[in-house]
C-alpha cells in the first residue's frame, strides 16, 4: 500500500506544476498518469503566455502566473523556452475595434491595466507584416510564448527534485473514502492519502462523477500546424476573434498556426482525427492576413485533447460534495498560461484550506443541477 499526503490524478503542466508547489511546502505528493507527463493538451499546445482576452474570473489568476513566468528559470531550473514579444489582437474592422475599446475601458474601470488599445500606425509598427486593411487591435506587452512539452517536463522533472513522486503509464481506476483517507485504486495497485487533487483534463469530469458532482464537460481536440521557415517577420503573438487564429513565428523561421478549430476526438482510444477542410480554413486566414505568408508551405498539423467547460474557463477549488478533494481542469484550450500560479493556489488550497489569490467564478457548484 502506497501512501502520501497528497494524490494528483493526471500529469500535464497543471498536475505537474501543483505536485511542485506541494513539494515545495514541505508536503508528499504522489502523482499519477495514465500516460506520460505532457502527452495530451500540455505538450502538443501552442504555448501561448497570455493575458490577453481572458475571462474576468481568470485574470487574477493570469497575472499570478505572468510573474511566475518571467522568473520561471528560479522556479524549475529551465527558462523553457519563453519569450516575451506581447501579444496582440487584431482588428479587422472598426466595428470590431470599438468592441476592443469597450472591453479595454471596463477592464480599467476593475483596476486590470494588462489591455492596451492601439490605433494602426502601432499596430503597424509591433506587426509591419499585417494587412493594411487592420484598424487596430489591443496589445499586452508582458505577453509571450513558451515551449509546451519542456514546460511540463521542467515541471515533472523539478518536482522529483524536490521530493514529488511521479508514477506514468498508471491509469486511475477508482476514488473512494477509506476512514481519514481517500483510496485511490490504480492499475498498479491502491495509494491513500488525506487529500486528492482531480487534474485528469479531459477524463476529469469521470472523477467528479463518482464524488457525485458530474459537470458537462466537452472533449476537444484543436487543432496546429507549422509551416516551413520563412524569413523573421513577426515578433508578438497575433490572434483573432471574428475568424480563429492564433500565430507565431518560432526562432527558426518556422510558423506555428492554431486558433481554435478542432478536429474529431477519441478520447478513449488516445487519438484524433484532423478536419484538414477547417486546417485550410486557417491557412486560408493566414494567406489573406500575412503576404509574407504566401510563399510558405505546411510541413506539419496535429491535435491534442482537452477539456472544455461551457463557460470556457476552468474549474479550480475544493469539491462541494467530498472533503479533501480539489478540482483543477477544463482549461478550455487556453491553460497553459496559467499553469504556473494555478498549481500555487491549488497547493495552497491543500496545505492550508484557503488561498489569498481571488479565484470567485472558477468553483465546480457553478454547475450544480
Amino acid at each position: 500500500m502506497r501512501t502520501a499526503d497528497v494524490v494528483i490524478i493526471g500529469g500535464g503542466l497543471h498536475g505537474c506544476s501543483t505536485a511542485l508547489h506541494l513539494a515545495l511546502r514541505g508536503l508528499r505528493p504522489i502523482l499519477v498518469e495514465k500516460d506520460y507527463a505532457g502527452r495530451h493538451a500540455s505538450g502538443v499546445n501552442a504555448g501561448g503566455v497570455r493575458q490577453l482576452a481572458r475571462h474576468i474570473a481568470e485574470i487574477p489568476l493570469s497575472i499570478a502566473s505572468m510573474a511566475l513566468w518571467e522568473n520561471i528559470e528560479d522556479l524549475v531550473g529551465d527558462d523553457c523556452g519563453f519569450s516575451s514579444h506581447g501579444t496582440v489582437l487584431v482588428a479587422e474592422s472598426e466595428q470590431e475595434l470599438a468592441g476592443f475599446r469597450a472591453r479595454v475601458d471596463d477592464l480599467r474601470l476593475k483596476g486590470f491595466a494588462h489591455e492596451e488599445l492601439i490605433d494602426h500606425a502601432e499596430l503597424k509598427r509591433l506587426v509591419p507584416a499585417v494587412s493594411d486593411d487592420c484598424p487596430g487591435g489591443v496589445v499586452s506587452r508582458r505577453d509571450g510564448a513558451a515551449d509546451p512539452f519542456r514546460t511540463t517536463q521542467a515541471f515533472r522533472r523539478r518536482a522529483i527534485e524536490r521530493g514529488a513522486a511521479v508514477i506514468e503509464g498508471v491509469s486511475v481506476t477508482g476514488l473512494a473514502r477509506n476512514g481519514s483517507v481517500w483510496r485511490v485504486e490504480t492499475s498498479d495497485g491502491p495509494i491513500e492519502a488525506p487529500k486528492v487533487v482531480n487534474a485528469a483534463g479531459a477524463w476529469a469530469d469521470r472523477i467528479a462523477a463518482q464524488l457525485g458532482e458530474p459537470v458537462p464537460l466537452e472533449v476537444i481536440a484543436p487543432m496546429l500546424m507549422v509551416s516551413s521557415r520563412v524569413p523573421p517577420f513577426i515578433d508578438p503573438v497575433v490572434i483573432l476573434r471574428g475568424r480563429k487564429l492564433s500565430f507565431k513565428q518560432l526562432a527558426n523561421g518556422t510558423v506555428v498556426i492554431g486558433g481554435g478549430h478542432l478536429a474529431v476526438s477519441y478520447r478513449d482510444e488516445n487519438r484524433t482525427v484532423l478536419d484538414w477542410t477547417k486546417l485550410a480554413t486557417s491557412a486560408r486566414t493566414v494567406w489573406e492576413l500575412f503576404p509574407a505568408m504566401r510563399e510558405a508551405t505546411i510541413v506539419r498539423a496535429w491535435a491534442g485533447i482537452e477539456a472544455r467547460m461551457p463557460d470556457e474557463i476552468p474549474v479550480v477549488g475544493p469539491s462541494r460534495t467530498s472533503e479533501g478533494v480539489f478540482h483543477q481542469f477544463g482549461f478550455s484550450a487556453h491553460g497553459f498560461q496559467l499553469g504556473p500560479a494555478t498549481g500555487a493556489v491549488m497547493a495552497e488550497l491543500v496545505a492550508t484550506g484557503a488561498t489569498n489569490l481571488p479565484i470567485d467564478g472558477l468553483g465546480i457548484e457553478r454547475f450544480k443541477a
